[in-house]
């Protein structure tokens, strides 16, 4: 298993250090979720053929990831895609619900196709297959910039639900800043239409 560490300045790495098994790979600064991924995607390349990806602000349960590694068919390379279910509750962000809708439609519009969660970041990615897509996008948008480029390549997407926990009252840290994302957002996906 590898773990990014895109230039945390808090003692995570301090405290996953001696878990075994684990391979902790670094950036001197932060450089954004996707170089991040980029930099997990090319250690993974070299022992495996699947990359799993599931973010670290603990509204994922990791036992989903079963019912990702089950929905790849036999003979297919898909990207699979963990579409979050009960995103209408209360307790999830409105940012959320709106990123989400937002980034559906513009995937859409981009010949990426009809995806339920755009912004999903657990996921199971073909390799190399990924890194052959030519994402230049570094941040949050890598990830929808992927699934519009694979589309492109004609690399399926396969869609599997799976649960989510957001904390009540908002305690999940998320870092993600609406104005300067919905300015990024639009920006890659204004770049991949006129693509």
């Amino acid at each position: 298993m590898f773990v990014v560490d895109d230039g945390s300045t808090d003692e995570s790495i301090a405290r996953i250090q001696d878990i075994s098994g684990i391979r902790i790979l670094s950036h001197g600064r932060n450089h954004g979720k996707g170089a991040a991924l980029e930099t997990g995607f090319q250690a993974a390349c070299q022992v495996a053929d699947w990359a799993a990806t599931m973010d670290a602000d603990g509204q994922h349960d990791p036992c989903d990831l079963t019912r990702l590694i089950r929905a790849v068919p036999n003979g297919s390379r898909p990207i699979v895609l963990g579409t979050r279910k009960g995103m209408s509750h209360k307790e999830v962000p409105w940012t959320s619900r709106f990123g989400r809708g937002f980034s559906n439609f513009w995937v859409r519009l981009a010949g990426g196709g009809k995806v339920a969660d755009s912004q999903n970041g657990f996921r199971i990615y073909p390799l190399p297959e990924v890194l052959d897509l030519g994402v230049v996008s570094r941040r949050y948008q890598f990830e929808v910039e992927v699934l519009v480029k694979a589309m492109w390549k004609n690399i399926p997407i396969v869609e599997q639900q799976i649960s989510v926990d957001y904390c009540p009252g908002g305690e999940r840290i998320s870092h993600y800043r609406p104005f300067t994302d919905f300015l990024r957002n639009s920006a890659v996906f204004n770049r991949l239409i006129w693509q």
